[in-house]
């Protein structure tokens, strides 16, 4: 065997992570997206809440990583945004973001990455209709949490709360979630079980 064949052998020999290193990883390149997609926004004129790409990663990360590791994920985001680095939309960042109009928001992404995690891990032979489902789970827990907290801080009835933090996104909504099913069920999914994600 040549000195090249060698070298190239060590070069595509897959590095050995432990369980734990796998699932710190995991948590940090869901938080890193989370953040991305925090950036990637666009600002309506009548309502305070943008539409971002962070409900796309708040369902996967509850699907790759299961209930638990997506939903500390989640929290990560929010406790590093919360201590002031400027990972929130609009490049912000501190506490009193989360007491604002969209803090709700960034609670529901918690809740919606665990029960994603939750429906996916109850299914052994998971399908493409269960997968759809449970995303779609999550994300109305974010747009309820968001919307009452909404409606609690900017004092609205329930149809303006869902005029202003509902309604417009729907079909942007309706477009992430579709995005997130089909990456996650055709590309992703293998990795989850491969990395041995979701037992929780």
């Amino acid at each position: 065997m040549s000195l090249n064949t060698e070298v190239i052998e060590v070069i595509n020999r897959p590095l050995p992570l432990s369980k734990r290193a796998c699932e710190v990883l995991g948590v940090a390149v869901f938080i890193s997206l989370t953040f991305l997609g925090a950036y990637l926004r666009i600002y309506l004129p009548f309502t305070p809440v943008p539409i971002t790409l962070q409900t796309l990663f708040v369902l996967l990360s509850g699907a790759v990583l299961g209930r638990r590791l997506g939903a500390i994920s989640q929290a990560g985001y929010i406790i590093l945004g919360s201590l002031g680095l400027p990972i929130f939309a609009g490049a912000t960042g501190g506490i009193l973001y989360l007491l604002g109009p969209t803090g709700g928001y960034l609670i529901g992404f918690m809740a919606a990455s665990y029960i994603v995690g939750g429906m996916i891990s109850m299914k052994k032979e998971l399908t493409f209709r269960w997968t759809v489902l449970a995303m779609l789970t999550g994300l109305a827990v974010v747009y309820l949490s968001g919307a009452s907290w909404l409606s609690f801080v900017t004092k609205s009835s329930f149809s303006q709360t869902f005029v202003l933090g509902v309604l417009p996104f729907i079909p942007g909504a309706v477009v992430k979630l579709l995005a997130g099913a089909i990456i996650f069920y055709r590309f992703l999914q293998p990795q989850r079980a491969q990395k041995n994600f979701g037992k929780d």
